[in-house]
């Protein structure tokens, strides 16, 4: 009798399972299913952002071509970058270039989306129309372009003789170089102007018609209306042609390689001449910090502005 209990005893016992140690909480759980979700852009973010940033800090501490010379120089590099005179040069050309942009473009990309959002006629047609120069290579517009700003049988110029007035010499002159690749730069505005243009849908029209009920006129209701509520999608445009226009490379590698006596040298082409040209890899590293930052600082105070005008109550 006693086995017998002492066999059913320890039958019960294999039977009943095994707890484990610790079970997660729900939301820890939930938070490592998150993580692996997301672990190929962090992955790729390590990989490809946070890590070639830092080595670029550290490469512009030597002195290398990545060949022969690896000469530790310290902060040499980061010093000399604020006293290089075609540094200074580069960033003045390129503060242009971008101070001209970014208000053109906000203001053409803008004028266009509220002419098509009127209900023209061929309305898709437009849209694609203006869009479509967005997509098209920066190499094959700069090479377009160059043509057509060609003193002797540019078209610009060839339209401008037959209204008798001497055309410039666009590319190949100091005072109207920049201002050519800046006019060039507008040719893109169409990616833009779709973004405004699925701003001004989000707006509600019982806005409009309350205020033409109200007597408002078409001006009125833009700045009343339109305008406030837009601010957002304008802040985000602004910021986005902030950053790319203090890029700009392919236009004035193109079509000037910064010339003529670089009046169209811009940041990003002088760190590519500093390194990959006479293979000075730690400057052009140095160079780059330095555009990061200046980028940084205007994508910041660009951030503090929209507290004062950037409104984003929708009724």
């Amino acid at each position: 009798m006693t086995s017998a209990r002492s066999v059913q005893t320890h039958a019960g016992a294999r039977a009943q399972p095994k707890r484990s140690g610790r079970t997660l909480k729900p939301s820890t759980r939930e938070a490592l299913y998150g993580y692996l979700l997301a672990s190929p852009w962090i992955i790729g973010f390590v990989l490809f952002t946070a890590g070639p940033l830092i080595a670029s800090f550290v490469i512009g501490l030597y002195n290398t071509d990545f060949l022969t010379t690896y000469e530790y120089v310290g902060m040499k590099w980061y010093q000399n970058v604020l006293t290089d005179s075609l540094v200074r040069k580069a960033l003045i050309n390129t503060a242009l270039f971008s101070f001209a942009v970014v208000p053109l473009n906000t203001v053409i990309a803008l004028v266009i989306a509220v002419l098509l959002n009127q209900g023209v006629v061929g309305q898709s047609f437009w849209r694609t129309l203006y869009y479509l120069p967005s997509v098209v290579s920066g190499v094959a517009v700069a090479l377009l372009f160059a043509w057509l700003y060609h003193p002797d049988i540019g078209l610009f110029n060839s339209v401008l003789a037959r209204f008798g007035i001497q055309g410039p010499r666009w590319l190949y002159s100091e005072s109207w170089a920049m201002p050519a690749i800046i006019l060039m730069s507008l040719w893109g505005a169409g990616s833009a102007m779709l973004i405004y243009l699925a701003g001004l849908r989000g707006i509600p029209t019982a806005l409009y018609e309350a205020a033409e009920i109200d007597g408002a006129s078409s001006v009125r209701r833009f700045f009343s209306i339109t305008l406030p509520l837009l601010t957002p999608t304008i802040f985000f445009n602004v910021v986005l042609n902030i950053i790319g226009s203090w890029q700009v490379f392919t236009a004035a590698y193109v079509m000037t390689d910064g010339g003529p006596n670089n009046a169209t040298l811009t940041m990003v082409l002088h760190i590519y001449r500093t390194g990959f040209r006479n293979s000075y890899f730690g400057y052009a590293s140095a160079q780059a910090w330095l555009l990061f930052l200046i980028v940084l600082v205007f994508v910041v105070l660009a951030l503090r502005s929209a507290r004062t005008w950037v409104h984003y109550d929708r009724v």
